[in-house]
């Protein structure tokens, strides 16, 4: 559902031109999760915002769900991120003037894909049922990581993209976020790529990259 062919990535920066991606090559099947490792600065996060349409390649293609990205405007791009695609990174981006209930239906509202059983099941295994009037600055840092993964699978993407989802947990609770996480995204039936430093986060993944030298192969042993 996710495919990438030869792509590329550079950066001007006061030195010069810096290479980020070159000639990557990656394929993720329907409903499946791979875990994205490498070292600060390698390029895992200019990936993630390439795929989800944040930014353009240099070059090279990136298809969802058959779809080629490069065919599309910047309003395509804003439908693909609406319908197929959901984001999750370390900031929240809850909406503080809506209750906890409401943003979490927000974008399966604005999809018109709302499933008040699915809801149901999210607002349950994520803890969230005490929260629902409260608004995000009543929440715990936990609490509102909980609302963010509900929002992005109450409309049951076919990709979610992760960048460091617990990095502002603390271990045990991140750990205990991850599982919950990948539990509901299978629940969701969608394909994960998830940004991560962690082993121990990648092992919930069902296989595991890395990137190096702007191309992705297997991770290094520890």
């Amino acid at each position: 559902m996710l495919s990438i062919r030869n792509l590329s990535k550079s950066f001007v920066q006061p030195e010069g031109s810096v290479q980020v991606l070159n000639g990557l090559n990656f394929h993720l099947d329907a409903g499946t999760s791979v875990a994205l490792l490498g070292e600060s600065g390698s390029g895992k996060s200019t990936l993630l915002h390439l795929i989800a349409g944040l930014d353009r390649p240099d070059s090279g293609e990136i298809e969802v769900s058959g779809q080629s990205l490069g065919a599309m405007n910047d309003s395509a791009l804003a439908q693909m991120r609406r319908f197929r695609v959901s984001l999750v990174f370390q900031q929240f981006h809850l909406i503080s003037t809506l209750n906890i209930a409401d943003n979490i239906r927000f974008q399966a509202a604005l999809c018109q894909k709302f499933d008040a059983g699915f809801e149901s099941l999210l607002i349950e295994r994520l803890g969230l049922a005490s929260q629902l009037k409260k608004y995000p600055h009543q929440l715990s840092r936990g609490e509102q990581q909980r609302v963010a993964i509900a929002r992005s699978l109450l409309h049951r993407p076919a990709l979610v993209l992760a960048d460091e989802p617990t990095g502002n947990l603390d271990e045990k609770s991140s750990l205990a976020v991850m599982a919950l996480f990948c539990e509901l995204v299978n629940s969701a039936g969608s394909a994960l790529l998830m940004v991560t430093h962690s082993r121990d986060m990648a092992a919930y993944m069902d296989r595991s990259v890395g990137l190096h030298d702007g191309i992705l192969g297997a991770v290094d042993a520890d």
